[in-house]
């Protein structure tokens, strides 16, 4: 079985407990069966969350969400390290976490079988939890010179961590631009070691892909001037034309040390997958726990400031966990389900 970064945040494991999920995990997600009900899922509500690297938002708000759902919702998640939302797929399809962060756009892919996925195949044992916040694109340099998307022509330039969806974005952004992946020499280094090495001077640029303010980038905006590359209007229409799944974003002036201005960029969605053999009650508790009491927890972690039942019940391309789906009706807020 795949081994995944099992990095615990705040919760205490028995050994029983570990060998539970263990488990459960060898039914593997590409095998497992559709009935969100199952009563092998649900036994134990013990769930494991990968959520992404250290230095990201989903790895700070994953910990907080499921600290907060074992604490108060009567069902056990762990918080897990990852490496992509590529990644935190395959880690459902190998039967190692229940639940995952992953962009909207790239969890479209691997539904789909399109883009990341069309080499290895469609993965479509999963089903959406909720949409929580935007993913915003940034671009940061310490170099003053550059400052458009233009100006990565010829530069060294990190485009994510290999297996994540920042590549796709990066492709992207650069194609509105005219440029492609042969215009720049490009690096794949997760948003911790893309931020190391702006400031150690080895790569000019990175795409980080992630809820503004991102723990990498603040930390470099520390001890180094930074800056965030800002896309224009007319390039930001192109690309929103081409690539449906992303929206208009704007990182405000102050969120990092130096920044003055406004930033316009684009954004993906940070969505919670859920196998669809995780019992329904699992599911339903854990959404509930996120939106029933997002508006008192924005001391935990700023994104609860973001989370909407609107937002939450917003994604059109994977259908919805039964569980979530529950929820949300109660809400008054009707959701694809397969």
């Amino acid at each position: 079985m795949k081994k995944i970064s099992l990095k615990k945040l705040g919760l205490v494991f028995t050994t029983a407990c570990v060998a539970g999920v263990m488990a459960f995990a060898l039914a593997g997600c590409g095998g497992g069966s559709s009935d969100s009900g199952s009563a092998d899922a649900g036994s134990s509500d013990q769930l494991r969350f990968v959520t992404g690297g250290e230095s990201g938002t989903y790895y700070a708000f994953g910990s907080v969400i499921a600290q907060h759902a074992t604490n108060e919702a009567g069902v056990a998640v762990t918080a897990l390290a990852g490496n992509g939302s590529q990644a935190n797929v395959m880690e459902m399809q190998d039967g190692n976490a229940e639940l995952a962060f992953c962009q909207s756009d790239v969890m479209a892919y691997a539904y789909e079988g399109t883009n990341l996925f069309e080499e290895t195949g469609k993965v479509d044992c999963f089903s959406t939890v909720a949409a929580l916040y935007d993913e915003q694109v940034q671009i940061v340099t310490c170099d003053p010179d550059i400052k458009t998307v233009a100006d990565l022509k010829g530069k060294n330039v990190s485009v994510g961590a290999a297996g994540s969806g920042v590549y796709f974005n990066a492709i992207d952004v650069l194609g509105a631009y005219g440029l492609t992946i042969d215009d720049i020499n490009p690096t794949y280094e997760s948003f911790g070691d893309t931020a190391n090495s702006i400031k150690d001077g080895k790569i000019d640029a990175g795409f980080v892909v992630a809820g503004a303010p991102t723990t990498a980038i603040t930390e470099l905006s520390t001890s180094k001037t930074a800056y965030l590359v800002s896309l224009d209007e007319e390039h930001v229409n192109a690309l929103l034309k081409t690539s449906p799944y992303y929206s208009k974003a704007v990182i405000p002036a102050g969120t990092y040390t130096g920044q003055d201005a406004d930033v316009t960029t684009v954004a993906v969605g940070a969505v919670i997958l859920a196998r669809d053999d995780v019992s329904a009650d699992a599911v339903y508790a854990f959404t509930k726990d996120i939106f029933d009491n997002a508006a008192d927890l924005t001391e935990n972690h700023a994104k609860y400031a973001e989370v909407s039942l609107d937002k939450g019940a917003s994604i059109t391309t994977v259908p919805y966990h039964a569980g979530a789906a529950k929820y949300f009706a109660e809400q008054g807020k009707t959701v694809p389900t397969k």
